[in-house]
């Protein structure tokens, strides 16, 4: 639902509040409103590294066999904790998606490609652990923004991660990239040369050079302002798919930017674009949800 332009000005407003504070995304988490569904674990291991732990959300209703979403946030794999995007959390679960955000190990204490074994090990917890909280472990989609659409996308094309997990790679039904960088070489900036300089193959770190026809679908976005990650890397990698037969649909977002895309999520920035009805329409197009779910979640939404 599009906001009168009163509530959509309040909005912006709080969120120039938060970007003044010295943490804009905590304050941005801690003010924005948002959706209604529980934090149905906080903190939760998924492996002995103290970075290794995830917050989940469930649907408002508590069905079982909801389709389980994994949420990888951004920051240049340098920065991000999983606590500043509990409104994404609940913003997906809401949509009927239980919900993992995970925190992962970032640069410089670790580099390419650590950062991806955590995110399979994440994932592998979604897989034992998912139905005791409602989800169904044959039905995981892969959500990220910015470095996080990167781990994601990475995660569902170069499926050795998630073997080495443990994990059967066909329980990814399909993945979604917010303004990800998929086609980065040659490196550029310090933190992503330190990122992915180590490599022994510079070529095997960009998903785009990962495709191949076994590719889960893949809903790929972003701002036609977002000059951080170029909205090139989204149209190559939507081509490099399709041209293997991959089911893709691709948006590109006008007046968005890099961060806009991602806060086009939140409850009171969703009038700009519809980031989440777009995304969360196709992932739901491609488990075997189906109808029956969608019109559930447009009844929960209905005033």
């Amino acid at each position: 639902m599009t906001l009168p332009p009163l509530r959509q000005a309040l909005a912006f407003a709080v969120l120039g509040l938060a970007l003044s504070a010295c943490s804009p995304l905590t304050a941005f988490a801690t003010l924005t409103p948002t959706d209604r569904a529980q934090q149905a674990g906080q903190g939760l291991a998924y492996g002995e590294a103290p970075r290794q732990r995830l917050d989940l959300y469930a649907p408002p209703n508590g069905a079982q066999g909801a389709p389980v979403a994994v949420f990888f946030y951004g920051g240049t794999w340098e920065d991000g904790r999983r606590q500043d995007y509990g409104w994404v959390g609940r913003a997906l679960a809401a949509e009927g998606f239980l919900t993992l955000a995970p925190d992962y190990r970032l640069y410089p204490e670790v580099s390419y490609p650590t950062f991806l074994e955590d995110g399979a090990k994440a994932i592998a917890w979604a897989v034992e652990n998912a139905a005791r909280y409602g989800g169904d472990p044959r039905q995981i989609v892969l959500i990220g923004h910015s470095a996080g659409a990167y781990n994601a996308v990475m995660l569902g094309l170069e499926r050795s991660y998630l073997q080495a997990a443990g994990v059967d790679p066909s329980r990814i039904r399909a993945v979604a990239g917010l303004a990800g960088p998929y086609d980065f070489l040659p490196l550029k900036g310090e933190t992503v040369r330190g990122v992915f300089g180590g490599a022994p193959d510079l070529a095997a770190t960009q998903p785009i050079n990962q495709v191949d026809g076994a590719a889960p679908p893949a809903f790929l976005a972003t701002g036609g302002d977002d000059n951080v990650v170029r909205p090139r890397n989204t149209e190559a990698l939507a081509a490099a798919l399709r041209a293997q037969g991959v089911a893709v649909e691709t948006q590109v977002y006008p007046d968005l930017g890099h961060a806009g895309v991602l806060l086009a999520l939140s409850k009171p920035l969703r009038g700009r674009a519809p980031v989440l009805e777009d995304m969360t329409a196709f992932l739901r197009r491609h488990t075997e949800v189906g109808a029956g779910a969608a019109n559930e979640v447009a009844a929960r939404q209905t005033p």
